[in-house]
């Protein structure tokens, strides 16, 4: 049987909000973690965790940062966004229906364009999905710098020592031709 569901788990991402508010403070390098259910509204026909699924649930794992961090106000106040600007996923274990998970987030470091964050979900000890996600500061005016951003929510500081597999990763994806090449014929 194959479940049906809305397409967005609204009342999950209200709830994920909710309790970021009332989980205490912490720093913007600090590890964060979450506990989560694969519900069968999350799962594929092989009642386990859709990958799609996955990305949204990453995503939820996020929301609650912001409140911990204590930059809600400062991104409400000025109407800042994440938004994504490349992301990276490893797919490694299975997670199957009803499994109750830990999901790991964490933003490593940030550059004069964007923050790197590195999520993980968990079974047990063993990692079964892990996330690079590059993230843009977009403002109504524009995208502002993550340096510019901290300073308007009273908390500057530097960024921590970019990892190198995040670097690798970065240099990687500059590489790739953009916009990508196509047979013309193909894409119309």
């Amino acid at each position: 049987m194959y479940w049906r569901s809305p397409k967005y788990p609204y009342f999950r991402a209200a709830y994920s909000l909710l309790t970021g508010h009332f989980k205490p403070k912490a720093k913007l390098t600090d590890t964060l973690v979450t506990t989560h259910r694969a519900w069968p509204w999350d799962t594929d026909v092989f009642m386990e965790l859709n990958n799609g699924r996955i990305l949204t649930l990453f995503e939820l794992g996020r929301w609650p940062t912001v409140f911990q961090f204590g930059i809600a106000r400062a991104l409400w106040k000025s109407r800042i966004a994440f938004a994504i600007a490349g992301v990276s996923v490893r797919y490694r274990k299975r997670i199957p229906l009803m499994a109750k998970y830990t999901m790991v987030t964490k933003f490593e470091c940030w550059d004069d364009r964007f923050i790197y964050a590195n999520q993980t979900m968990w079974l047990g000890r063993e990692c079964a999905n892990q996330m690079l996600i590059r993230i843009a500061l977009r403002s109504p005016r524009g995208t502002i710098t993550p340096d510019a951003f901290l300073v308007q929510a009273g908390m500057p500081q530097s960024s921590p020592p970019m990892p190198g597999w995040i670097a690798a990763w970065i240099e990687a994806d500059n590489a790739r031709p953009w916009p990508p090449e196509v047979d013309v014929a193909v894409a119309a």
